[in-house]
């Protein structure tokens, strides 16, 4: 790496084998309970965010322990299996399960300096480098232990240290309120369609309404009574024949509705020919997109004629009672209800019978539109916010790179 070149002549570059102990984790047998108590902290990759650890959700007994590795305080903890980099430094002794390997480290590197080190785009693109070409991205001990970083004297490392803190303190009391702050627009957003859904945007009369109660005027109707149901059709087998595709027919899949986020799919991967029309069948621009297998709940309304799968299903709204923009956002509102309807099976799905089932509340046209102007207007506002709150988050994360960038190429003090 060419961060590694641009130091101080007297600093020195080693292999993390040479400046402290490499140990992956391990997991004590889960089908003895006994092995689980409050005594050590158990750290998984969730606790692991750039973070000083002191505690973790769940904990080992005494002979839970004893079957673990137990990192001394000030070991530096890093993913290495999946999501990998997710640093740590901890306080208190702490055993790890087997997607982290950890360094603790020799009597003349300090921890902290080891933990900033590790979140610095230099040790972040070689673990990256080194991850196996696989599904899922591997680096285990003996790659881990080839990572090389810079070392300055024991007194450079302390004076670093200190001035990485001191630089970084205010931008992580910053990021930490863009963080409380995204985690609150999620919040508001699901209280917007809860209340949509209640009559809470449009009720003139909310102090007489009783928790639960629709307003006046409303009735609460299944979703079959008031629309066409229906899933997608694909019946040719094998799928994936060649002959059915490359034609004029858009082919929807669930990776398209879940791209249109909740909005109008215009875009597509994939195309039917004239043969694969035939085993199929074209639903028309309107029709609201529903998936009903793996990403359950997922929506969006087709904005052109197009075909999709029987992992799809397509509703078809009764015009003279209901309006499809609301019953999109309805079932934005509703699908983590509509999840825990899917029957408990290794692959969970749901069908037209469970759909047609769904009790929607129906208040008149009129009313219904001046719910999808209030939910389009508030929500575009929370859109807005949200893409300012992440570049701010960007912006923060660059200037902490920046920082680290700087002190270990002995810029900083």
């Amino acid at each position: 790496m060419s961060e590694l070149n641009n130091i101080p002549k007297h600093w020195q570059v080693k292999k993390l084998s040479e400046i402290g102990k490499s140990v992956t984790g391990t997991t004590p047998p889960k089908n003895d309970t006994t092995n689980y108590g409050n005594d050590i902290p158990f750290v998984k990759p969730p606790q692991l965010f750039d973070s000083v650890i002191s505690n973790a959700p769940e904990k080992l007994s005494t002979k839970g322990s004893s079957l673990a590795r137990i990192l001394p305080e000030n070991s530096v903890l890093v993913t290495c299996i999946g999501n990998l980099g997710r640093t740590a430094i901890n306080k208190v002794p702490v055993a790890f399960n087997q997607q982290i390997n950890a360094v603790i480290p020799y009597k003349e590197i300090n921890g902290k300096f080891l933990f900033y080190q590790a979140q610095s785009h230099s040790f972040k693109s070689q673990l990256d480098e080194l991850s196996s070409a696989t599904t899922v991205a591997i680096v285990n001990k003996g790659k881990f232990e080839t990572i090389r970083i810079v070392l300055p004297s024991l007194s450079e490392q302390l004076a670093i240290v200190s001035k990485i803190e001191e630089l970084l303190s205010d931008l992580e009391n910053g990021k930490l309120q863009l963080l409380t702050a995204q985690q609150q627009l999620k919040v508001y957003r699901q209280s917007l369609l809860k209340w949509a859904f209640e009559g809470k945007l449009t009720s003139t009369s909310l102090s007489e309404q009783k928790d639960g109660e629709l307003p006046e005027g409303w009735k609460l109707v299944s979703l079959k009574d008031v629309c066409t149901i229906k899933r997608g059709k694909s019946k040719h087998r094998p799928r994936n024949d060649s002959s059915l595709f490359g034609g004029k027919y858009p082919f929807i899949q669930t990776g398209d509705i879940r791209n249109a986020n909740g909005g109008y799919i215009k875009n597509y991967s994939q195309t039917y020919s004239e043969k694969g029309l035939e085993q199929s069948k074209l639903w028309y621009k309107g029709t609201l997109c529903i998936t009903i297998a793996a990403n359950i709940g997922e929506t969006a309304i087709l904005g052109i004629d197009a075909c999709f799968p029987d992992s799809v299903v397509g509703l078809v709204c009764n015009e003279k009672l209901l309006l499809n923009k609301y019953t999109n956002y309805f079932f934005i509102s509703h699908k983590s209800k509509l999840e825990e309807l899917a029957p408990a099976t290794a692959q969970k799905n749901i069908n037209v019978d469970i759909l047609e089932k769904v009790r929607i509340p129906l208040p008149s046209l009129s009313e219904q539109q001046i719910i999808i102007d209030e939910l389009e207007s508030k929500l575009t506002v929370c859109d807005k916010i949200e893409e300012t709150i992440s570049q701010s988050l960007f912006q923060a994360d660059t200037l902490k790179q920046s920082i680290l960038k700087k002190a270990f190429e002995g810029k900083l003090v």
